[in-house]
């Protein structure tokens, strides 16, 4: 069996890329669903919909647990997954996501005042508000959406990053704030730019270094699924729509050229 890491889009490859690097000899299969993108601007049902179906597709490939590593279908739909349809459909197997991982290293490292940046949509759901209540109510959230931060990215724009990141970041309260989360797979690209803005006083939290340690301690404490995941070191990667953009966006996201096909 293998472990599945599951994105909207193409941003879960750097994720992808730092599970790999942490824990090469698992088998792992990647699924972007890319004839759907950008989930943030679906309704919540319809997000449910299509990752139900990413998740079928991936089940039905010997996926013994998957990381939903897109924090707009955390936020939209992982509870609804978790306790509707794994019973239903796969009582065997696991969905874990991003969000909760992201907020218990911020705890662990003591903060009391962070700051977010995320999509529009991830930010509106207020999933991280939510998940820190029940983790450390008395830690500060500090939350701005950042739209164009993901197309900049996936079309070659970073030489504007700086100036559009400062203006965001101009909404949070830089001198209060100990640690900031990237809230979305694509932003860990941005830590070079993020660490010239913020110096050294504000810790970048980034789903890249965060997810494979957090994903290392999980498998660890759950042998029943960490146990079925065979240790080949084999990794595949699939879209729902494959374009040459896509393979080359693919490839420089993940940081080598991979084989990527269409499936679904």
């Amino acid at each position: 069996m293998k472990l599945g890491l599951f994105d909207s889009g193409l941003g879960g490859l750097l994720i992808t890329r730092a599970v790999r690097d942490h824990l090469p000899d698992l088998d792992i299969l990647y699924y972007g669903d890319t004839l759907h993108l950008p989930y943030g601007n679906r309704s919540d049902e319809a997000i449910y919909h299509y990752t139900v179906a990413a998740m079928d597709h991936m089940f039905a490939q010997d996926c013994a647990l998957i990381v939903v590593a897109c924090n707009t279908a955390s936020a939209a739909c992982l509870r609804r997954l978790q306790q509707e349809y794994l019973p239903r459909a796969w009582p065997e197997r696991n969905i874990i996501g991003v969000v909760v991982p992201m907020l218990e290293a911020a705890t662990q490292r003591g903060y009391k005042h962070l700051g977010l940046i995320g999509t529009n949509y991830s930010v509106s759901s207020k999933i991280f508000e939510e998940e820190l209540q029940k983790i450390n109510p008395d830690m500060v959230l500090e939350q701005v959406a950042t739209p164009l931060l993901v197309p900049l990215i996936e079309h070659d724009g970073l030489e504007w990053a700086e100036d559009i990141l400062r203006s965001y970041l101009a909404n949070m309260s830089l001198d209060q704030i100990e640690g900031l989360i990237l809230g979305c797979t694509h932003y860990p690209y941005l830590k070079p730019v993020l660490r010239d803005i913020l110096g050294e006083n504000v810790d970048i939290l980034s789903q890249d270094d965060i997810i494979p340690e957090k994903l290392a301690d999980y498998l660890q404490r759950h042998p029943e699924y960490s146990d079925k995941i065979a240790r080949n070191g084999n990794i595949s990667f699939q879209v729902s729509d494959l374009t040459f953009n896509y393979i080359q966006t693919a490839h420089k996201i993940y940081g080598e050229a991979i084989e990527v096909v269409q499936y679904g």
